[in-house]
């Protein structure tokens, strides 16, 4: 099949979800959910699939076993590419991003060891203006309030070296287009944007 968007129902089924998380809604929508939500996702990693590797399209079905939140289902649909994007639908619209949004603890010592390095730290802060210069916002995720252990509060990239993950992120509200193909092509120049970024993990990170 060939992607051509999400229809705008797909965007009311998650406003609907999010007035009734509940079974029962659930189930009397997800015929629907099926066709006209997860199906298009499952097109479009497909054909993003030969640039930026295989996907994965997320479950519909929260964790709650430890939160105080105990709704049983998401309230936007997640897919997964292998080399790091990430593309999401809610009832807001569309976003996608691209990084490491959660370092383990080995990942997150190579990381903060290059960063703090003034011989390879000023790489990537010249990769994220590059990358934010076109209109791409770099996000720090899990950040420290303070400079982590070892590290001066007056380093010159302390900002940098609080976060335990980084992406870009960009996030577009609903829209006509969203019905049609170009949707594909708003994910494809996120991912191209963001693939330095996703090199220097590759490369520095692992």
């Amino acid at each position: 099949m060939t992607f051509r968007g999400w229809p705008s129902e797909a965007l009311e089924f998650y406003d609907g979800l999010v007035a009734d998380n509940s079974k029962t809604y659930w189930t009397a929508h997800q015929p629907f959910y099926e066709e006209q939500v997860r199906g298009p996702m499952a097109e479009l990693l497909a054909e993003l699939e030969p640039e930026f590797g295989p996907g994965k399209i997320f479950r519909p079905y929260r964790d709650v076993r430890f939160s105080r939140d105990k709704t049983p289902y998401k309230n936007h649909l997640g897919g997964w590419l292998s080399f790091g994007g990430y593309v999401q639908l809610s009832g807001d619209g569309l976003a996608a991003g691209c990084g490491m949004y959660q370092m383990s603890p080995e990942q997150l010592e190579r990381y903060r060891r290059v960063v703090a390095d003034p011989r390879t730290g000023p790489d990537l802060v010249a990769l994220i203006a590059e990358i934010e210069r076109a209109g791409v916002t770099v996000h720090g995720h899990g950040s420290l309030k303070t400079a982590p252990r070892g590290i001066p509060k007056d380093h010159p990239r302390v900002e940098l070296l609080r976060h335990k993950g980084l992406t870009t992120w960009q996030e577009w509200p609903p829209a006509a287009w969203l019905g049609t193909a170009a949707a594909k092509d708003r994910i494809v120049t996120l991912f191209r944007t963001s693939r330095p970024l996703r090199q220097w993990f590759d490369k520095h990170v692992g």
